[in-house]
């Protein structure tokens, strides 16, 4: 599908649960920072801690992510959004977001990972756009409810039974909003960049695959990378 390719293998690393809590504290954090702690009024802030409950994440340490961003706790934390955009290996376009409290060491790191590919303007190459996953349930029709949730469109999504809603950036707390009362659980709701003209991964080789994998897993491995948002399709 080209939103968001996962690097085979991700979710079996012994420290995959721990990474992912540590981007979610920041997207808490941030969220927090920019919006209140307030999650009735804070659609972002509402999203990330569902998506740190759905992963199982401890209260306290909630709890204490929307008082880091707040500025209500003594270890208040200050994450800056940096963008990151270029292509890897192959002419694949990605664009990567971080959230920092040091863009002077992630600036460099992205070097590096790019270091196979090369960091020039991408962005023209992408829509900016909502993105929610969501799952039917009671045979519910994901068609209908698209068109009456007010997504712009929808498509499998990378897990089995899962669809991607595809939403105007504006639009997106709307939407899903509206999805559950047309019978489709949301799992999750971000803003995000969808690739125009994405590269078939069927297309390369088996060492070109590979190549192109060990380079968004390192991407993913990075502590400060939040999202990263791929040109790929099957």
């Amino acid at each position: 599908m080209g939103a968001q390719w996962k690097a085979k293998g991700k979710a079996l690393v012994a420290d995959a649960k721990g990474k992912l809590f540590g981007k979610l504290v920041k997207e808490i954090t941030v969220a927090a920072r920019l919006g209140g702690g307030d999650p009735g009024s804070n659609s972002r802030l509402r999203m990330a801690i569902e998506a740190a409950r759905k992963a199982s994440m401890p209260k306290d340490t909630l709890d204490r992510a929307i008082k880091k961003g707040s500025g209500a706790g003594a270890d208040a934390v200050n994450y800056s959004s940096v963008l990151f955009e270029g292509y890897g290996p192959q002419r694949v376009p990605v664009m990567v977001e971080c959230l920092t409290d040091n863009p002077n060491r992630t600036a460099p790191n992205m070097r590096v990972c790019f270091r196979k590919g090369q960091l020039t303007a991408v962005a023209w190459d992408f829509d900016h756009v909502g993105m929610i996953e969501g799952e039917a349930e009671g045979g519910a029709d994901v068609e209908m409810a698209a068109i009456e949730a007010g997504a712009q469109d929808f498509e499998a999504g990378e897990e089995e039974g899962v669809t991607l809603f595809i939403t105007d950036t504006t639009d997106l707390d709307t939407v899903a909003k509206a999805l559950p009362a047309q019978g489709i659980k949301v799992l999750s709701a971000k803003l995000g960049y969808k690739a125009k003209n994405p590269v078939s991964m069927g297309s390369l080789s088996a060492e070109a695959q590979e190549e192109v994998q060990t380079f968004l897993a390192g991407l993913e491995n990075d502590d400060d990378v939040q999202h990263v948002f791929v040109g790929l399709v099957d």
